[in-house]
């Protein structure tokens, strides 16, 4: 399996996010991408090389550009307000909500930045930008693989993507990687689609990406967002709109699931997916389903990560493997390796 690795990752590294009511050191760490890469490496699953830098016109498929325009300049303003915020992380501390305006982009940095945001657990830092676009560069690198012919590739980047809308970041995430390598395969003349997110954690923003439209299918098996985050998307309820009327799939479960009703919601998903038509999948690959993850709650097991693989690669699907979340650092990467592990066994 071809592993295309954001080797500029490190450079986004935060240092405290807001959880429940304090700063707290951040979750997403660079070390999540680097014990993945050392197993990847000690069971030498495939080649690893990085990725061209993406132009933004490919971003902007998927991104408006008032909001690229604002991730591309953040840390500058930052700073710019006060040269103390050098040695401090940019979040965001307001936001407009219902009845509030959202078409006028405000002069104010931080009204801006709330603009753009949902919650105050994603730290922007000196390196965000170039992280985030490297890693976008990689999930382009990798869809093109597809195109090219090959059945498998992995795009090992952080920070992680799925929780980013079209026009705000969230969850730790500012690009959505796997929403661009599903635009970068229907650009290259697939006609279906699919993205199947299997984070703890609801896909809101691919979701709200796809929502309207039918030839990128969306199915997610995640957290009930009654009780987790992101709480206000990912109901089973949510079939897509006008165009995208019954192009989404939301399986949400409630926290302490086990593998088997896991494994049950999984099938769903895929059988699901092979009924659309999908030509290609993009699996946005969340390994926050381990039972010893710090920030969510089912009861996955790293032996289970190789049946997810050999479920996957049954499908007989082009498949882009994205990663996301997964805050169990010290396992993660067998985590991550072993679904990758159990794809390549049985695709061959």
């Amino acid at each position: 399996m071809h592993i295309f690795f954001n080797d500029r990752h490190a450079r986004h590294h935060g240092r405290h996010e807001m959880f429940r009511g304090e700063l707290v050191p951040c979750f997403e760490v660079p070390a999540r991408a680097d014990y993945v890469l050392q197993e990847l490496q000690a069971r030498q699953l495939g080649p690893i090389e990085s990725a061209p830098e993406v132009t933004i016109d490919v971003l902007a498929r998927i991104h408006a550009p008032r909001y690229l325009d604002f991730l591309s300049t953040a840390w500058d303003e930052w700073v710019a307000l006060d040269p103390k915020n050098a040695e401090r992380d940019a979040l965001p501390s307001y936001w407009p909500i219902r009845t509030f305006r959202s078409d006028v982009l405000p002069a104010s940095f931080p009204a801006r930045m709330g603009l753009f945001s949902f919650d105050a657990g994603s730290p922007i830092t000196s390196g965000t930008w170039t992280a985030a676009r490297q890693g976008a560069a990689c999930a382009v690198a990798g869809a093109r693989h597809l195109l090219q012919g090959h059945r498998s590739a992995f795009v090992l980047t952080r920070p992680p993507g799925h929780h980013a809308g079209a026009d705000f970041f969230g969850g730790y995430c500012f690009l959505n990687n796997a929403a661009i390598a599903a635009q970068v395969l229907r650009d290259g003349g697939l006609d279906k689609v699919a993205v199947l997110d299997i984070d703890y954690h609801h896909g809101n923003g691919t979701q709200a990406i796809f929502h309207e439209r039918a030839d990128v299918f969306f199915a997610s098996v995640h957290g009930d967002p009654h009780t987790e985050y992101p709480y206000y998307l990912g109901y089973a309820d949510e079939r897509g709109a006008g165009k995208g009327e019954g192009a989404n799939l939301n399986l949400p479960l409630p926290r302490g699931t086990g593998f088997d009703r896991w494994h049950e919601a999984l099938a769903t998903a895929l059988r699901t997916i092979a009924d659309h038509g999908a030509q290609a999948l993009v699996v946005s690959l969340g390994l926050d389903t381990f039972e010893g993850d710090p920030i969510a709650g089912f009861h996955l097991r790293s032996p289970d990560y190789l049946r997810i693989g050999e479920d996957i690669a049954a499908a007989g699907l082009p498949t882009l493997f994205v990663f996301e979340g997964g805050y169990a650092v010290a396992e993660v990467g067998v985590n991550a390796a072993n679904v990758l592990d159990g794809f390549q066994q049985l695709a061959g």
